[in-house]
């Protein structure tokens, strides 16, 4: 028999209580370990294989394809031509011979004629990305080129298993003005400039090529590789990207460079370029051009963002205590822009938070640049956000789009099929670091949202394939719902054991490429506890959240509230108690009185007073009638 304690649970809204509770006795798990998540056909073959393992670990034939690219770009602020050129050393590591080569081209979401589902202005449509030569191995023509949408298909060629092949792509396009999905011109001299490449697709273990295209909504996939990357720009024009600048002297004035190398070592918030040195105009190098060099390793995608009138704020923390290691944390925005006058120290708070708060890893990459641009979108080491109006609304932007650092960059997440399991984890440390930043920064997330939907025929499980939605059902099941799972998960669980098992799956699939199972199978493991029953019910199944108060006993100090699921969603249960002399009391159950798969639950305890009213719920705990949720004495 396993017996579980009334495990206290976080809501942002207060202030962080324990409840100790009476010993809850639940049940035999045996009965209950034989409870199976369904395992479709082509994730099945990976286990035959041995890519994969049933407990939730890259198994010994493991396998995954990388690529060096070392990409060369001039961009032209004034016609917003990028012409770019890249070498690409491909290394086929599957046990496949590939007789196709397929190449993401994002850009071309813009091109004339092409199916998207967000809305262009036709000012931007364009030719999209130009291709003018292309080479395998150094021979041109390599073989027949099909371009459909946002792939690119290069036929007739052949790479072996453990081969390594050599590409190189000359290519052109023109950045969009005005319909900004992600990437384009914020303003006359500011551009934040992302998919900005021809890349080579996942070809992964479970779906060969990843032919999916991009139209505009779901998300991206891409390999771990290396990239260097050297931009072109006019003069006076400062550029940021993913990676660690190589060339500061080159590029920078050096009291500027010296500025940047303080800042990578203090705690002190500067201006690495203010608005008097933008006024004088003299903190890049004199040359009419300046080519600005960054090396990233190990990372999935690569962005870079220019400006000529954007101030530059820096600082840095300790996010490794053991070894020393710091992030430097960069705001870089149009000081027309109140609210990003804050955004340094908010982004400097979630870098911290993240590290030591949760998820309680340190922060993985050198620096974090937060760029003021017209989008809400991240990158590995960059973030795209819009001004906002309000402090909470910088808050919750920021950590949200800074917590993807994590999920999926660093764990490699397939965001374009499994949209739920980046959107969620960026969601919960949204609701977790906001009021750890300010403490008035409670964020309900789309709770109303969800409770709209659920129940209805576009709510399906959460493990609907991302490529299949639209809409609403898209948003519930990548944002709230997932987040509402992993947020009941560490309730049950209780810190320390869910960090444990968290930091477990990080470890096993952190470079990788992780799919749902994985997840579900490493918390498994971590936590020593067979989970299954609640991500079926969660993640799985269909269904909706109901609970109500069925039945109030008091017989003298003995007090029973019953409260019954009358949806099929495990939820915790929170209770609210006002008595009779005023007082009150609160009383908190976890998912963890539902494991039964029972319909009610008896709730027990002593009180010498009586009871006046009882409330049901919290703000994280959805429910589609909460008119039985309220019960007053007669």
């Amino acid at each position: 028999m396993i017996c579980a304690d009334g495990l206290s649970y976080f809501y942002p809204s207060i202030n962080f209580m324990k409840i100790f509770l009476p010993l809850l006795c639940l049940f035999n798990v045996t009965v209950f370990a034989q409870i199976q998540l369904p395992v479709p056909l082509n994730i099945k073959s990976t286990y035959e294989k041995g890519n994969r393992t049933a407990d939730g670990t890259p198994g010994k034939n493991y396998w995954q394809n990388t690529a060096d690219y070392t990409i060369n770009i001039n961009y032209n602020p004034g016609s917003r031509l990028i012409s770019g050129s890249e070498e690409i050393s491909y290394i086929n590591n599957s046990p496949d011979a590939l007789t196709e080569i397929v190449f993401k081209l994002y850009p071309n979401i813009y091109k004339k004629g092409n199916i998207r589902n967000m809305v262009v202005d036709a000012a931007d449509l364009t030719d999209g990305v130009v291709i003018e030569k292309i080479t395998i191995d150094g021979k041109e023509n390599p073989g027949r080129i099909e371009i459909t949408g946002t792939n690119m298909t290069l036929l007739n060629v052949k790479v072996l298993p453990k081969q390594s092949v050599h590409f190189f792509v000359q290519y052109h396009y023109f950045l969009n003005q005005t319909s900004h999905i992600r990437t384009g011109e914020i303003d006359n001299g500011a551009a934040f400039i992302a998919y900005f490449f021809p890349r080579i697709a996942v070809y992964d273990d479970i779906d060969g090529w990843n032919k999916n295209p991009y139209t505009g909504s779901q998300e991206f996939y891409n390999d771990f590789c290396q990239f260097n990357l050297s931009v072109t720009v006019p003069k006076d024009y400062l550029v940021w990207a993913t990676g660690d600048l190589q060339n500061c002297n080159e590029v920078l004035n050096e009291k500027y460079c010296n500025r940047l190398h303080n800042a990578e070592q203090n705690d002190d918030i500067v201006f690495i370029v203010d608005s008097t040195d933008l006024a004088a105009g003299n903190s890049t190098a004199q040359n009419e051009f300046n080519t600005w060099q960054f090396k990233a390793t190990n990372v999935v995608d690569i962005a870079f963002a220019i400006s000529n009138h954007y101030v530059w704020n820096a600082t840095s923390v300790m996010v490794d205590k053991k070894t020393g290691r710091r992030t430097r944390v960069d705001a870089v925005f149009n000081t027309q822009h109140k609210d990003y006058f804050d955004a340094i120290e908010v982004s400097r708070k979630t870098v911290e938070l993240m590290s030591y708060q949760f998820p309680k890893w340190p922060y993985p990459y050198n620096h974090e640049t937060v760029f003021d641009g017209l989008d809400q979108m991240e990158y590995p080491m960059m973030v795209n956000d819009n001004p906002v109006s309000t402090k909470f609304d910088l808050i919750t932007l920021a950590d949200h789009e800074i917590f993807h650092t994590m999920f999926p960059f660093y764990m490699g997440i397939n965001e374009t099929k499994y949209g739920w399991m980046d959107e969620g984890w960026a969601t919960i440390g949204e609701w977790l670091l906001s009021p750890m930043i300010d403490s008035t920064a409670i964020d309900d997330y789309g709770m109303a949202r969800y409770e709209n939907n659920a129940g209805k025929e576009t709510d399906v499980p959460v493990t609907a394939l991302t490529t299949l939605l639209t809409g609403i059902t898209l948003v519930n099941n990548s944002y709230e719902k997932s987040a509402m799972g992993y947020l009941y998960i560490k309730d049950l669980l209780g810190d320390d054991l869910f960090f444990k098992s968290l930091h477990y799956y990080i470890r096993q699939w952190n470079g990788k490429h992780p799919m749902p199972l994985d997840f579900f199978n490493c918390m498994n493991t971590g936590s020593g506890k067979n989970l299954n029953w609640f991500w079926k019910r969660w993640f799985y199944e269909t269904g909706y959240p109901d609970l109500a108060i069925s039945k109030v006993v008091e017989k003298g100090n003995s007090k029973q509230i019953v409260v019954e699921m009358k949806g099929n969603k495990p939820l915790p249960i929170d209770i609210n108690i006002s008595y009779s002399d005023g007082s009150k009391q609160k009383i908190h159950r976890t998912i963890a009185v539902w494991e039964k798969n029972n319909k009610t639950v008896g709730i027990n305890f002593i009180a010498s007073k009586k009871i006046k009213k009882i409330e049901l719920g919290s703000m994280y705990i959805p429910d589609v009638n909460k008119k039985d949720n309220l019960w007053i004495a007669k």
